[in-house]
């Protein structure tokens, strides 16, 4: 039973949630302890909001999951874990979340709150609007980064939600175009959204937010803003890291089609991995050691 568990609240996802310490990162106080820690109880409290959306998903959708060759085996489509149980892992997730959210402050509960509520209109809505359900994933990781500079109380940059939007919209694309080349002719029966999609359509997507979030990142470490903000003119040397990823990752859509789970491929591909470990450690070399 714990095993169906873990399953079910997808600990493997909650990497994604990482976005929320970026704020504290990027402020220049990663080495305030008082701050620190909010920011990784903001962090905590997100994964706990995402595993409730991921069940709350899953109810919905086990009927479909059991058309997918993967999710048929998640444990509510294949009936190891039943509705009612599933309910009230979902009720108790969302309390603890909402607690904690309150003791972080207004700003960032309503960024919490904003989150379940954005992520319960996909889950009802927005998957079945074209273009829509791939905004509002991207969203979710702007709240994300929103929500970890409320928890420190620190302003959100604008340059930070905005390359979040894009990596975020590319990596949403990248998952649209596995899905559909994956299910093929089944591929409306899992998600009658990949109807509105092709591959030539995604295709064209991917390549618009893979210039976007390159130029917007450049933007960033070029900026005489960011640049007194955070005391140094250096963070331009983090660029190679940045488009090196992007790059692999694009090879691994469109010549080893494993873009259906951006979490996955960070965790299993080794170049992918060590690029992202590089570039946070320039980040740290440059803001805090240099």
């Amino acid at each position: 039973m714990l095993r169906q568990i873990l399953v079910l609240v997808r600990p493997t996802q909650w990497i994604k949630n990482g976005v929320v310490l970026a704020a504290l990162l990027f402020a220049g106080e990663a080495s305030n302890v008082a701050l620190a820690e909010q920011a990784v109880l903001a962090t905590i409290i997100f994964c706990l909001l995402a595993s409730a959306v991921y069940i709350f998903n899953d109810l919905l959708d086990a009927d479909k999951d059991r058309l997918h060759p993967h999710k048929k085996d998640r444990p509510i489509a294949s009936g190891r874990i039943s509705t009612v149980q599933a309910s009230v892992m979902i009720v108790v997730l969302m309390a603890i979340s909402l607690a904690g959210s309150w003791w972080l402050g207004r700003n960032f509960m309503i960024a919490a709150a904003s989150y379940l509520i954005l992520n319960a209109l996909y889950t009802v809505w927005f998957k079945h609007v074209v273009m829509l359900d791939v905004m509002s994933i991207a969203l979710g990781f702007v709240i994300r980064a929103f929500a970890g500079a409320a928890a420190i109380g620190v302003p959100a940059s604008k340059w930070l939600l905005v390359t979040t939007l894009f990596l975020a919209l590319f990596l949403a694309f990248g998952k649209r175009r596995h899905e559909l080349l994956l299910l093929e002719d089944n591929a409306t029966s899992h998600r009658k959204i990949l109807g509105k999609y092709s591959p030539y359509l995604l295709d064209q997507c991917i390549g618009v937010t893979t210039a976007a979030v390159v130029v917007m990142y450049m933007l960033y470490t070029f900026s005489a803003e960011v640049s007194q903000k955070l005391g140094t003119h250096d963070l331009y040397f983090t660029i190679p890291f940045v488009v090196y990823g992007i790059f692999r990752y694009l090879y691994l859509i469109h010549k080893e089609e494993r873009g259906g789970s951006p979490t996955h491929v960070l965790i299993n591909d080794r170049p992918i991995l060590v690029t992202v470990v590089l570039w946070i450690l320039s980040v740290v070399l440059i803001l805090y050691l240099v």
